[in-house]
């Protein structure tokens, strides 16, 4: 059975089954133009978003989580691509991904694609998440591009588990479950949430950095002014 969602994963389908989570406080272009270009790229026809609710890795949001899934709903409601799910967000413990995905897997089953992305800045740390060895046991990761970030990874053993894994065509990841890392080429955008949290501090405009619809939730709810 599904968790509070906005759509039904269908087992049967052949489509890669992608998922992309995060804090979203707020919500940016910066998560969503390199997602859309990967989507284009790998030819994912929907991805889920993941607001987390207690990220084990970052400091806690500065938006209670039901305003930063209003604004993740608001950020994609003309936007087929995306769809929304809550399962994270009903957890009292903290997100760790492996729990995630292995609730995924057991709806979409064994043979179907099931993808995660991320960003560079995340491949490169990623030995620091919990039990992130059996990550591509359960799925593929998707790798968007960040700006001040490479591929090569810190240390020889993470760089040769990368090599191992990666592919150079998405075409792997339609062929089998799990098991594949795609670094994609996706926009270099220079945008971050601590940023727009900031420069609305001091009243700046943010009028490029996020939707319109998020701006106007922002301003009318008075957040990130203090």
């Amino acid at each position: 059975m599904l968790h509070s969602t906005d759509s039904t994963i269908d087992p049967s389908s052949p489509i890669i089954q992608a998922l992309f989570g995060g804090t979203f406080d707020p919500i940016h272009y910066g998560h969503l133009r390199p997602v859309e270009a990967l989507a284009k790229q790998v030819g994912l026809k929907q991805v889920i978003l993941l607001p987390n609710h207690v990220p084990p890795h970052r400091p806690q949001p500065e938006a209670t989580a039901s305003q930063r899934l209003e604004m993740v709903r608001l950020a994609v409601q003309d936007n087929p691509l995306f769809t929304v799910d809550t399962r994270e967000l009903e957890r009292q413990t903290p997100s760790y991904t492996i729990e995630t995905l292995k609730s995924f897997r057991q709806e979409v089953g064994e043979q179907r694609p099931l993808a995660f992305i991320i960003g560079q800045d995340s491949l490169q740390s990623i030995h620091t998440w919990y039990k992130w060895e059996e990550l591509l046991g359960i799925c593929h990761l998707l790798v968007c591009s960040r700006p001040g970030y490479q591929s090569q990874l810190s240390t020889s053993d993470m760089q040769k588990w990368l090599e191992q894994h990666k592919i150079d065509t998405p075409i792997s990841l339609r062929q089998k479950p799990h098991g594949c890392i795609y670094l994609a080429a996706t926009p270099l955008l220079n945008i971050s949430a601590t940023d727009i949290r900031q420069r609305h501090q001091q009243g700046l405009s943010c009028d490029d950095l996020l939707p319109p619809a998020i701006q106007n939730y922002v301003d009318s709810r008075g957040l990130y002014r203090q």
